[in-house]
């Protein structure tokens, strides 16, 4: 593993971030830690598993639960239309 300090890394921080991302074992070196950089996969789609513990099934029940919900508020004209105005907070 190449170790760097903060310093010497930001200097050349492109550099070392691609040959993390070819695989090699890269760290930076803080108040006497050394912190990994490595590519992680970024997945948007498992937000509500891994914040509320949802599964597919319940995410989409719980949208078409709030569509409803918001629907019928709207008729019962409890909800009106958010413009951008300052005028819609009062």
């Amino acid at each position: 593993m190449k170790t760097l300090t903060v310093t010497a890394g930001r200097a050349r921080l492109g550099y070392w971030l691609r040959r993390a991302i070819k695989g090699e074992d890269i760290g930076f070196v803080m108040d006497g830690v050394i912190v990994g950089l490595r590519p992680v996969e970024v997945v948007s789609s498992d937000y509500a598993l891994m914040e509320y513990g949802l599964t597919n099934e319940e995410v989409v029940a719980a949208e078409q639960r709030i569509s409803s919900e918001i629907k019928a508020a709207r008729q019962r004209r409890e909800v009106k239309p958010f413009t951008g105005s300052a005028d819609d907070f009062r």
